[in-house]
Order: structure tokens, then sequence, then C-alpha cells
């Protein structure tokens, strides 16, 4: 990622981040009056973060070579960021200090060991998959295959959740909080660009997204950043209705970038007997189903 791009991110992202805080959440008065911007001003900040104005003014503008941990903190307090968004931006910070390094694909390794394949086998209650940090799904148990039938009906190997999320209709169909899951996989991208500057096969798909989906532009232009970790994940299958179920994120240490997704659901949950018709007769792939194409 060139630093000219690193900066900007974290111009756009502090930006952003203090245009969301009004000063009655911050905890400063306000004293009425028409204000000229939306959200704290960069003195406002400052006084918070116990910094000069010309210092933060210096950080919005992405020049943070040299900034202590310790103002980091101090900013990342002034503007209430949550865990996701303290860890996005020191992220940042550390590509701006290394914007030369070498192309960097961990987070999108192109397949998984055996023993890997052998776990999510080994879920026979469980739909699992293997997926990587660009969301590309490398690997699937049975329950699975039937659940995400869908998302894995297309030309494009591997099969990529955002691709699906953003640039399939079914998507709309089969997510029934088609909101939530678009801001969850923005959300994790743009953390991985973050984690990895020099990740080029990234940067392609990002590129791609934005290019063909003005919801994802949209969506990638507002510097949020999520990990997808637990939940309820609320979906409508065409053979079985509706299923709310439980999912957990779980990263495998031993592969950078990887993580193994699970939805189970508690056998008295309203939607568990659709859940067991999954499992016992799982749906044939249907390809004649809408193909999928750009919005």
């Amino acid at each position: 990622m060139p630093a000219d791009t690193v900066r900007e991110d974290i111009r756009h992202f502090l930006t952003s981040r203090r245009a969301r805080l009004t000063p009655r959440q911050a905890g400063l008065p306000d004293f009425g009056g028409r204000r000229q911007v939306s959200g704290l001003r960069r003195s406002e900040v400052a006084q918070l973060a116990a910094i000069s104005v010309e210092y933060y003014t210096r950080l919005e503008r992405g020049n943070v070579g040299g900034v202590s941990d310790e103002i980091l903190d101090s900013l990342a307090t002034a503007l209430q960021l949550d865990d996701v968004e303290r860890a996005h931006l020191a992220a940042l910070v550390r590509a701006a200090g290394s914007p030369h390094r070498a192309p960097d694909r961990d987070g999108g390794t192109s397949h998984v060991r055996d023993s890997i394949q052998q776990i999510l086998d080994a879920m026979t209650g469980a739909a699992a998959f293997a997926r990587n940090a660009h969301l590309d799904v490398l690997a699937t148990n049975q329950l699975a295959r039937a659940l995400y039938q869908d998302a894995l009906d297309t030309t494009e190997q591997p099969p990529n959740l955002a691709r699906f999320v953003f640039c399939d209709p079914r998507a709309r169909r089969f997510y029934r909080d088609w909101e939530q899951i678009a801001h969850a996989a923005v959300g994790s991208l743009r953390t991985e660009a973050a984690r990895t500057p020099g990740n080029t096969d990234l940067a392609d798909l990002i590129d791609e997204l934005v290019t063909h989906s003005p919801e994802f532009a949209m969506r990638w232009d507002a510097h949020d950043v999520e990990y997808y970790r637990s939940g309820q994940q609320h979906f409508h299958h065409t053979a079985v209705g509706d299923l709310d179920l439980d999912y957990d994120a779980l990263e495998v240490p031993a592969d950078p970038g990887l993580t193994i997704v699970t939805y189970t659901l508690a056998p008295a949950a309203p939607h568990a007997p659709a859940f067991r018709r999954l499992q016992a007769e799982p749906p044939v792939l249907d390809r004649t189903a809408t193909s999928s194409g750009a919005n």
C-alpha cells in the first residue's frame, strides 16, 4: 500500500470517527449555536486527548511518524474507539511506518491442510467451513455445502463471500439481515487491508468490488471496521425456510489468516426442525438458480 494511500486512510478514519461524536457524547459543554462541522472539532479532540491542536491536526493528516503508544491510546479514548477500531488505528500507524514492505499474502492463503478438512467433516451437527481473510471459502463440510449452496454455486473459484454478498442477487434472499452481513463483510476486509498493507491480491478484490458494486463502494468509504467473531445469523434457505443460527469464528493459529466458521443451533430452538431437515436431506446444488451478476 503506497504511503499516500495509508495517510489518506488515517485521515479518513480519524475524521469519520470524530464526525460521529457530539460534544455531549464526549462529555464536553455544548453552548448551542450553529456548528460548522458535524461531530467534534479538531480542537475538542485535541483537548480530550491532552495534546495540542497543531499536533492533532498533523496526526489527522496522516503524519504519524514517531507517535507514541501513549498518544495513540489517549486519542483512541478521546474518540471512544472500540477494541477493533483501536487495533485498526494501530495497524494503520504501523503501515505508515513501513510503506515499502513487500507484498503480503498471508491472509489470502489458498489451500487448507488435510487435517482441517478432517475437522470440518467431523462436525456432523454443525455447518462448518474454512475461509481466509479475503473471505474466500476454501473448504466445507456436507452441512455447510447444503446451507451455503447458493454462495458456492459460482464459476469463481474459490467462492468469495464478499462477491456473493454484493454481486449476486441471491444474497439478499439468503441473508434475511443483508445489511448486517454487508456491514460485517466490508468491516472485515477493511480490517485486513490495514493489517496487511502490501496485500496486492486483497487490493485487487477491493478494486473489483468498488467497481462493480455501488453498495460496497459506499460502505468502503465509511471506513468502518469489524471482527466477525460470534453471534446469530438469519438465513432464508430455499429448501427448508428460515434459519436463525448461532455462529462462531475460530481462528487457526497454525495457519495465519485461516478461520473456521461454524453454525449451530440448540435442539429446542424454534428453527431446529428446519435445521434437522437440512442435515437429514442435504439439497442437491441447483445450478438452474439465478446466476450471479454485478449490481
